[in-house]
This record gives C-alpha cells, structure tokens and sequence, in this order.
C-alpha cells in the first residue's frame, strides 16, 4: 500500500504585473463561448407519404398548429423540401430519429434529414 499523499497538479498562472507599491496583481481575462451552430430540420417529398400524415407530423414532433403544419406541408409538396424547425445538432437529430421512425412504423417512405445552417 502507498502511504503518500497525492500531489496537487499545478496551475499556471498568468504572469504578474508590479504596481508602485509592490503589490502582485493578476490580470483576468474575460472568456467568451460561441453559441452552437444551428441545424435545420427539412422534410422531403415523396409520390407516397400522405399529405395529412405529414401535416401530422409536423404537429407531433415540432410543436406547430395545424393551419403552420398545413403551410409548410403545401411547400414541401410544391417545393420538394420544407423547413420544419431550427434546434441545435442533437435536438434536430433527435428530430429526424423520431420522424423517421414514426414514418417506418406507419409503413411510409418519408424522408427527414436536418443541414447546419451556415
């Protein structure tokens, strides 16, 4: 058995600056995140994959009224893509797992994908 007290790491420490008493000050400095990069959560047509299911999914897994579901279904089937929401990367791949998977389990082929936003 080891009987010797752990070390304590050491912590570098930005380099002092003398004032005219002799006194040691430490200068802080000020650290900034970035926020995350965003991605955006687009929908695909298909020839399969009826309109009111869409616009139920929509409701579903993004939160969005019937009358804004049904508007952005419209693109999508116009548009040949639409935009359903903005998150952050594991909330909009959390997204595009559950619309996928709800799509396998009602037997349609709908597509989901989420891009960064540049």
């Amino acid at each position: 058995m080891a009987t010797q007290n752990p070390k304590k790491p050491e912590t570098p420490v930005a380099p002092p600056s003398v004032g005219n008493d002799d006194s040691v000050v430490l200068e802080r400095r000020a650290q900034r995140t970035k926020p995350p990069q965003m991605f955006q959560v687009v929908l695909l047509n298909d020839d399969f994959t009826p309109m009111e299911f869409v616009v139920h999914v929509i409701q579903e897994y993004f939160s969005k009224d019937r009358e804004t579901a049904t508007q952005i279904m419209l693109k999508i089937h116009l548009e040949g893509k639409g935009i359903c929401g903005i998150y952050t990367r594991d909330v909009a791949s959390t997204k595009v797992d559950q619309v996928s998977q709800a799509a396998r389990n009602a037997g349609h082929p709908l597509q989901c994908l989420s891009e960064p936003i540049e």
